[in-house]
């Protein structure tokens, strides 16, 4: 069964290597021994997407395509999949072999198994072992959210999504039609960057905030894709990173320690409450509206009037 699968996944890589053209989940379909031989088309189906999720986790670049009637495409363009001979010195190969450590996930796991085995043929000292214990300090990358995988294979995939999503400052959540970008994590949390179809407008994406399953869609992107996205930067300017001016507001004692972590200045009023010096930002009125009652914002007047709009919105539902 291992080399009939191994002989059908070459097939199917040399299909999509040598075709000038994309081709269809038919057309591969009658060209491949082992996928007419499937008794069912669901069975087929089934097969054709493990084979290609195999093949890109083998490092094939398969892209998707869809063609003026709807139909979907599939083809892995030569110079895409070409690379140049990789020379890596000890210090080099010891830092991706460490970065191959990083990922806890099950699909990522082997993924940056498969990555390591391919660092040792590129030059990776058999002596460097980045599964072994040299610190007390060990890196990880938490990922706890569902819609991590489908985000991650959609970024990778270029594929629309669909997904309910719950602002800080809602009730309910609310229907998000998003072709994705990039995930990044920033501060313990990840975030989605991508065009907002409906929006019109590029948006970051709280993956904690995302609710229920998350959808692909068929068709192409309609905006173009950055060259670089900057998920980290977008983040920050909304949570008030990189503010120059000042708020003031009223925190109670013992809460809201995010926010005394970003305070300039902090003085006690006794009552169990303290009067913290803030940066102030973009989004800024957001981020307050989650520690309710906890805070009291006292200037400027704008931000409270801000923040009083968004509790009233939460309020009525």
């Amino acid at each position: 069964m291992a080399i009939a699968k191994a002989e059908r996944l070459m097939n199917l890589a040399l299909c999509l290597l040598g075709t000038r053209r994309p081709l269809s989940k038919r057309e591969l379909r009658e060209s491949i021994e082992a996928y007419l031989e499937a008794g069912s088309d669901d069975s087929f189906n089934r097969m054709f997407e493990r084979d290609k999720d195999d093949l890109r986790e083998l490092g094939l670049v398969i892209e998707t395509v869809e063609n003026l009637d709807g139909e979907v495409g599939y083809r892995a363009h030569r110079d895409s999949n070409r690379l140049p001979p990789i020379t890596l010195d000890a210090e080099e190969a010891a830092a991706l072999g460490l970065a191959a450590k990083v990922w806890q996930q099950a699909r990522l796991a082997g993924a940056a198994s498969g990555a390591l085995q391919k660092l040792r043929a590129a030059g990776l000292p058999e002596d460097v072992d980045p599964y072994e214990a040299h610190s007390a300090l060990e890196p990880r990358i938490p990922v706890h959210e569902a819609a991590f995988e489908p985000l991650m294979l959609a970024c990778r995939d270029r594929r629309p999504v669909v997904f309910e999503y719950r602002k800080a400052t809602a009730a309910h959540p609310e229907a998000r039609q998003v072709e994705p970008w990039a995930l990044e994590c920033w501060r313990g949390h990840w975030y989605l960057a991508g065009w907002d179809r409906e929006r019109g407008a590029e948006r970051v994406f709280r993956l904690s905030r995302i609710t229920g399953r998350v959808r692909t869609r068929g068709g192409r992107y309609t905006a173009p894709v950055p060259d670089v996205v900057t998920v980290r930067e977008t983040v920050a300017g909304w949570a008030g990173e990189t503010a120059d001016r000042s708020a003031r507001i009223r925190l109670r004692s013992g809460a809201g320690y995010p926010l005394r972590a970003k305070a300039t200045a902090v003085r006690e009023l006794g009552d169990g409450w303290d009067e913290l010096e803030i940066p102030y930002g973009h989004g800024l009125d957001a981020w307050l509206v989650e520690f309710g009652p906890d805070v009291v914002v006292l200037e400027p007047a704008e931000l409270r009037a801000d923040v009083v709009d968004r509790l009233r919105a939460v309020a009525k539902g």
